[in-house]
């Protein structure tokens, strides 16, 4: 596990700034505020100030920006170093509502029931142990606290001729209407070794969230795989078409405080 954390650290350390200008486009476009109604939507009732709200995989720091915005205060954690000393500087005057700290997702290191609410966006697709991700976020809620998760199946096609030749068609699509393609500005390459070395590449989901949360003990689980129609620019969708983004959400049984 060592090595692959290790690689997959190196990889998004090269793509912190181009990770970060995405974020910033976001941040000046139609994201920010769908984004910002989709997570309070999901929020439990309670002030601003008295909900404990962690970020896991917060990468440049958008969750947490637009939150603290808002008024609320998040702590964030990431495992590469880069992405924190961005997010950080993305943060600005705000980085007195947000705490960042370094931390693997699959072993956090805050006691249990620390927060209300977990948020993560594109990351257990890149874990090499999800399922002890997913067992972390609920011991580290508090009870009644909730787990939102949205994430796709953003390298099936490496498993799947059919999802192959829909991701081909994307790259297409955002060829002819002359956009920036968001997959091969990366280092694909390397992108798609790392993503054949994870399980959820070839998982089915969110049915395989949808199971592996009902055994880490989560209760009211719920999956939107329409949340990309509320959220992604239609350069997004150009992209990612043949991905859709979905939400998958869970509660840690006893009932919001």
């Amino acid at each position: 596990m060592a090595e692959l954390l290790k690689d997959i650290e190196s990889y998004w350390t090269t793509r912190t700034e181009g990770y970060s200008e995405v974020n910033q486009k976001e941040l000046e476009g139609m994201q920010k505020a769908a984004w910002l109604q989709v997570l309070l939507e999901q929020f439990p009732p309670g002030e601003k100030e008295e909900l404990n709200i962690l970020d896991i995989g917060t990468g440049p720091g958008f969750f947490p920006v637009i939150l603290a915005q808002e008024g609320y205060r998040v702590t964030a954690v990431d495992y590469t170093e880069n992405m924190l000393k961005k997010a950080l500087e993305n943060a600005g005057e705000l980085g007195d509502r947000i705490t960042f700290l370094r931390m693997d997702a699959q072993s956090l290191e805050f006691p249990n029931e620390s927060f209300d609410v977990v948020i993560s966006r594109n990351l257990t697709w890149n874990l090499e142990k999800p399922e002890r991700a997913y067992e972390e976020w609920f011991r580290v809620l508090k009870t009644g606290g909730k787990m939102i998760n949205f994430d796709a199946n953003w390298y099936g096609y490496l498993y799947d001729q059919e999802k192959r030749e829909a991701y081909e068609e994307d790259r297409e699509n955002v060829k002819s209407n002359a956009l920036d393609d968001h997959y091969l500005c990366t280092d694909i390459d390397k992108m798609e070794e790392i993503a054949r070395q994870v399980p959820l590449s070839a998982a089915r989901r969110p049915e395989w969230d949808i199971s592996v949360l009902e055994n880490s003990g989560f209760c009211h689980i719920a999956a939107d795989q329409q949340i990309w129609q509320r959220v992604w620019s239609p350069e997004e969708r150009l992209n990612y078409q043949s991905t859709p983004m979905f939400m998958v959400t869970g509660i840690k049984e006893g009932g919001y405080r």
